[in-house]
């Protein structure tokens, strides 16, 4: 079985004045909400059941339970006080299911293909940036394996907002996180904060995507910039 949490409980605050009456996620991008790409390219790739944390104005994703049959809402009543560890705790039990991807939901993905390959190893989606990155990156060993998750970085790949786990490594991550949630100064972590705690067990390399393909956005700037692009490209 193959599943997926989405993180959608985010205030997304840099996307105000936008986000002050609508989450982040149900943002449109060229007309379509940003989470739908994401859930539409799940699909695409076999996910079985895909899992929407929510949180902050929750009730406006309802109607993905009707439009998407394999979808399911979880809600982090903590999502306020306490940092995305939340949302992932908020889903442990879909971790321990089977093979899981954990994807940010204010993504747009263009192009899904790079979640249609059967993957044998555990690892994050990446785009490589030469020189300096002040965003979350990853460094790795001479075999490819991950050595840390964190910011700032050079010539290395840089985090896009989604991660796949085979079940071995999706139950070894459900572990962790119930260990460390809980734990003094939990409500700071990012999840992949315990990650990067634990990468000599986990043993995760980097699956490469392109721009082209799936990007984060921020701000509405960003919104702004990223639909002049699709309108060059015929997506309007």
């Amino acid at each position: 079985m193959k599943n997926a949490i989405l993180m959608a409980a985010g205030m997304g605050t840099r996307m105000r004045p936008l986000t002050e009456t609508m989450p982040k996620p149900l943002v449109p991008v060229a007309g379509k909400p940003m989470i739908e790409t994401v859930i539409e390219a799940l699909e695409s790739a076999h996910v079985d059941q895909i899992y929407v944390v929510t949180g902050y104005l929750g009730y406006q994703f309802q109607h993905l339970k009707e439009k998407y049959s394999n979808v399911t809402l979880l809600e982090n009543t903590v999502y306020e006080s306490i940092n995305n560890i939340s949302s992932v705790y908020t889903a442990l039990d879909v971790l321990k299911k089977g093979d899981c991807y954990i994807c940010e939901a204010d993504l747009y993905i263009s192009d899904p293909s790079f979640m249609q390959k059967d993957y044998d190893k555990s690892g994050y989606f990446g785009k490589y940036v030469a020189g300096y990155s002040d965003d979350w990156v990853f460094e790795q060993d001479e075999k490819g394996y991950i050595t840390r998750v964190g910011k700032v970085g050079n010539d290395c790949y840089n985090m896009v907002g989604v991660a796949f786990f085979k079940k071995e490594e999706a139950k070894c991550l459900a572990k962790k996180i119930e260990f460390m949630y809980g734990k003094p100064g939990y409500e700071q972590l990012f999840w992949d904060d315990v990650v990067n705690s634990y990468l000599e067990e986990l043993k995760l390399t980097v699956h490469p995507v392109t721009e082209e393909m799936i990007v984060e956005i921020d701000t509405v700037q960003e919104l702004r910039e990223v639909e002049e692009k699709l309108a060059l490209r015929g997506i309007k």
